[in-house]
């Protein structure tokens, strides 16, 4: 059943009202590959521009606070916790794991696959000025736990 649509077909909000209150976390990923000049940079804090995995972090946390206003029919939730993880995978690649949780009526995926995605777009931004062909791969849900689907672990990649 396509629940953001109505009997006409028009989309519209889900009403949630009569959804019990319970915990709810769900946990993302994304990954930026890049040149290996490129990450020692950034791992080494010579960034000119600052630390990429600090701005990164406030990036992708206040865009899972956000989440609302940048997806349509996302219901506005009041989170009760925020996490932005980044580290140097490897030689070329840097792995974001965004983690967000509140009691709520409503699921928090949308929020941490936000925090994910804005988190690689901003270290995008900060680094382009020297490696224009990095990627943004591999956003995806890892785990979501609460509501009534259940508990959902995604299979290893």
């Amino acid at each position: 059943m396509l629940t953001h649509l109505d009997s006409q077909g028009r989309a519209h909000m889900v009403d949630v009202t009569d959804k019990s209150v319970t915990f709810r976390e769900a946990v993302a990923e994304a990954r930026v590959r890049m040149l290996p000049d490129t990450l020692k940079m950034i791992v080494d804090g010579a960034h000119p521009k600052g630390d990429v995995f600090a701005v990164a972090r406030i990036a992708g946390i206040q865009a899972a606070k956000k989440t609302s206003d940048l997806i349509p029919l996302c219901h506005p939730l009041m989170l009760t916790g925020v996490k932005v993880e980044l580290s140097a995978e490897g030689a070329d690649s840097v792995h974001i794991v965004a983690r967000c949780k509140l009691s709520g009526q409503t699921g928090v995926e949308m929020e941490a696959l936000t925090a994910a995605s804005v988190a690689a777009l901003t270290i995008y931004d900060m680094c382009k000025a020297v490696d224009r062909g990095m990627t943004i791969e591999s956003i995806r849900l890892l785990e979501k736990l609460g509501g009534k689907s259940g508990h959902f672990k995604a299979d290893e990649q």
